[in-house]
């Protein structure tokens, strides 16, 4: 339940404390949250199957035809764009050549990392077999190595296709020219353009001639397997610290919700620190152990202090409760005219209230409740008294003689004479022993 709106403002260093504090209130609940999620993840680490990876690492080196340049980065400083050739390498066309290589109808999906600032690939296959996960693995960096083969020497064969064309072409031009020569006559302007022509194709094809010997020399370098994969010794997952670990913080962040919720709705008052924290009213005494004689002393106390007059009005919470065991006691140890509301004139007599509240069976809304039903008669509330309605007829003793009326009928007549001299204060009544002479 929340603060009222009135209540003071908190720094914020006290958010910490409070969220603590709600913990510790409901631990039992964070507990077995917590405990729940171990659970789980433990049962969950031990009906899942284990998984074996196997890795193969591939040393990528440039085919020596025209590839895709890479952009250097702090990542990357190969002049091979590694990040493309891992998407090769998890294309569909490698899958399918590693599945003839691996002779299975299907392999599984191959995981493709690149380690910063290397030409470096690491095929890495998740199997339920070890053997498996080892040959697939190795069937993934062949078909990978043997893919980059094909496709360098296509782009090589294209290129040796295009230069023979063009070098044909040019021949064909410049047999053309060199007939057309024998037929100009020496120092004429068509013959000086006719020989310039023939200079042009000679040039171009001696560069087509030296580009087609150098694309009929190049060797294909696809790269190589520096690491081959071997069958995994211990499986891969289910890893036991991240299934514990991962249930475990699950359980507690449910358990932290659960406890916020639960904290929230419930409005129960078990311990006089709910009453303070759930209605914002304070605690003048706990008589909720029979034994503790001092509390009753501090109890009487602080209702003389507190009370502004000399009529007092015990208001029990829930109203079945019952307030005639502690309005006896206060009327026995204090020089009040102590009421519990049995007469109908006590709620106009009374100068202030006490609310009696019994823990484990009242609310906070039964405490709202009171209080606003107070607060319309414009009575003060000087504090409340806790009590566990077991605890409440042995807690306090009973009541000795006294020359004023009984409960239920102070308020029918004037204030009865207590006998006092006039320089008496109460304190010096709470304190005078029994039977001393007034």
């Amino acid at each position: 339940m929340s603060l009222p709106p009135d209540s003071p403002a908190r720094r914020s260093g006290s958010d910490l404390g409070e969220h603590l504090s709600l913990l510790r209130r409901r631990w039992l609940l964070l507990l077995g949250f917590t405990l729940a999620g171990g659970t789980a993840a433990l049962a969950l680490a031990r009906l899942t199957p284990p998984s074996y990876t196997a890795t193969s690492q591939v040393l990528v080196s440039p085919v020596g035809v025209q590839e895709q340049s890479n952009q250097v980065t702090n990542r990357q400083r190969e002049s091979l764009n590694l990040d493309t050739e891992a998407q090769v390498a998890r294309s569909s066309v490698v899958a399918a050549k590693a599945a003839a290589l691996a002779r299975a109808s299907a392999v599984e999906p191959v995981t493709v990392s690149v380690p910063p600032n290397s030409a470096v690939l690491w095929l890495s296959v998740t199997a339920d077999d070890p053997a498996r996960a080892a040959a697939q693995s190795r069937a993934y960096a062949e078909a990978y190595l043997a893919n980059r083969t094909e496709t360098a020497q296509a782009a090589l064969a294209a290129q040796q296709k295009a230069t023979l064309a063009k070098l044909k072409q040019v021949n064909t031009g410049l047999a053309k020219v060199l007939t057309e020569l024998t037929t100009l006559r020496k120092g004429s302007t068509e013959h000086q353009l006719a020989t310039h022509k023939q200079s042009v194709l000679n040039r171009q094809a001696y560069s087509l001639t030296l580009r087609y010997d150098a694309l009929k020399t190049v060797a294909i370098t696809p790269g190589s397997v520096i690491s081959p994969a071997a069958p995994p010794t211990e499986p891969s997952s289910p890893s036991l610290p991240l299934y514990l670990g991962t249930g475990l913080m699950a359980g507690l962040l449910l358990g932290a919700a659960a406890a916020h919720v639960r904290d929230r709705l419930d409005t129960r008052l078990r311990t006089p620190a709910d009453v303070e924290r759930l209605t914002g009213m304070a605690v003048i005494a706990d008589l909720s152990d029979p034994n503790d004689r001092a509390v009753l002393h501090d109890m009487a106390s602080t209702v003389v202090a507190a009370c502004p007059g000399t009529r007092l009005l015990v208001r029990p919470v829930p109203v079945e409760l019952g307030a005639t065991p502690v309005a006896a006691a206060l009327a026995a140890t204090t020089p009040l005219s102590v009421m519990t509301g049995c007469e109908v004139a006590d709620l106009a007599r009374a100068d202030a209230a006490l609310l009696v509240i019994g823990l484990g069976r009242a609310r906070a809304e039964h405490v709202a409740a009171a209080v606003r039903h107070l607060a319309r008669h414009n009575m003060p509330i000087i504090g409340a008294v806790t009590t566990t309605p077991p605890a409440v007829s042995t807690a306090v003793p009973a009541p000795e003689p006294r020359p004023h009326a009984s409960l239920g009928k102070l308020v029918a007549g004037p204030e009865p004479d207590r006998g006092l001299p006039p320089e008496t204060t109460p304190m010096q009544a709470l304190t005078r022993p029994p039977g001393a002479p007034q």
